[in-house]
């Protein structure tokens, strides 16, 4: 097959969606495909890898790290059409996603589009609440001319079939259990982290943006912090618009910014909680490397997050924004190992069977389905 695939997010940007484009583009080459990407360009990223077109982009003034990208239509257009694609994925909602998604319709080429990131919500936590329904307008224009669309949770894909975005399936939300495995504990680096004491070790994970419920999670680690004292080690890895009020905030807390993925597979491994407060998570890939890593997860009982984690067996599902519930948690599984280890090793044998290779599987054999339809032409899309 030969699929072209589209994304307003990619490496070297790290965040759940470019993880999980980088993904699909590691399962087609691995299964002998051709493919290439359109993403955008970063400031001091490497050139262009071969199959690539990286476009010009400018960061998102109220969050830099977000790139939006230049209009370059007729750039994009003919890069796709030079490798005379028979699918086109895109993969978000942003500049780049609309050029894909009209190179499709104008190409009458199979579409298929992903959800990942729940605007809506996200309005709401930006205060822009009042134009939720243009968003979810915008959505359904956006999505309606794909064959398929693809979201990582259950919840969200009823919700993208209320607001009438269809047809959609759940995709992405599996992980590798050979990278994030617990076998990668590191007893030097855990006792570097804890500062030499045999402590717990409670771990962030995640972009450090406002959405992220990040004031719930300072909260909760006062609280934790005040009560446990030297019992338990606060460690944060991540980078984004609240790092440096994070430091001011928890300053007992290690933050390592940015970590490469063998690095983060390590830390998930030499750590023994997970908590993550966002509420906005249409599946929440964290919870799942850490579960994979042998890492019991306290969420939010929101979104994804819900369905990943099984409260009392896998992890603790809290009320979401209750700061308290999330510090009770901590200092609950902090002072009962055995209840902790127990989840943890359920909690690997979870993620074990959401095994990301039967998911990539999975996806070839759609993309081969749209791509060469038995007995049918391609249906051809209208705006």
């Amino acid at each position: 097959m030969r699929i072209g695939i589209v994304s307003d997010t990619y490496v070297p940007q790290v965040n759940g969606v470019s993880t999980i484009v980088r993904r699909t583009v590691d399962a087609l080459v691995r299964e002998g495909h051709e493919t290439v990407v359109v993403a955008p360009r970063y400031p001091d990223a490497p050139d262009a890898a071969a199959g690539e077109l990286r476009v010009v982009s400018f960061p998102f003034p109220p969050y830099p790290a977000i790139r939006l990208s230049a209009p370059r239509y007729r750039a994009v257009a003919a890069f796709l059409a030079a490798f005379q694609p028979e699918l086109i994925h895109v993969h978000t909602e942003g500049p780049l996603g609309l050029m894909g998604r009209r190179f499709a319709i104008e190409r009458r080429l199979p579409l298929v589009t992903s959800f990942h990131t729940d605007f809506p919500r996200y309005a709401k936590h930006y205060g822009a609440g009042v134009i939720t329904p243009l968003v979810w307008s915008w959505l359904r224009w956006f999505h309606q001319p794909a064959a398929l669309t693809l979201t990582p949770g259950e919840g969200t894909r009823a919700e993208l079939a209320q607001h009438r975005i269809s047809p959609s399936i759940v995709w992405g939300r599996g992980v590798d259990p050979r990278l994030f495995h617990p076998a990668r504990r590191e007893s030097g680096w855990r006792r570097w982290l804890s500062g030499g004491d045999d402590t717990t070790v409670v771990l962030h994970v995640g972009r450090l943006a406002r959405e992220k419920g990040l004031d719930v999670l300072t909260e909760a680690w006062r609280l934790a912090r005040q009560r446990l004292a030297q019992r338990a080690t606060f460690v944060i890895a991540g980078e984004g618009p609240l790092e440096q009020r994070l430091v001011t905030d928890l300053p007992f807390v290690r933050q390592l910014g940015f970590l490469p993925r063998e690095r983060l597979a390590a830390l998930y491994a030499s750590s023994d909680l997970c908590v993550l407060p966002s509420t906005t998570e249409t599946c929440g890939l964290v919870a799942m490397e850490a579960m994979a890593s042998g890492v019991a997860v306290i969420a939010a009982d929101a979104g994804g997050l819900r369905e990943n984690v099984t409260d009392g067996e896998t992890g603790i599902l809290v009320p979401p924004r209750d700061a308290a519930a999330f510090a009770e948690a901590i200092e609950a599984l902090v002072a009962d190992p055995r209840r902790r280890f127990a989840m943890s090793a359920a909690a690997r044998e979870h993620a074990v069977q959401r095994d990301s290779a039967v998911e990539d599987a999975e996806l070839l054999a759609r993309y081969a389905d749209l791509a060469h339809p038995k007995g049918a032409e391609v249906a051809s899309f209208a705006a």
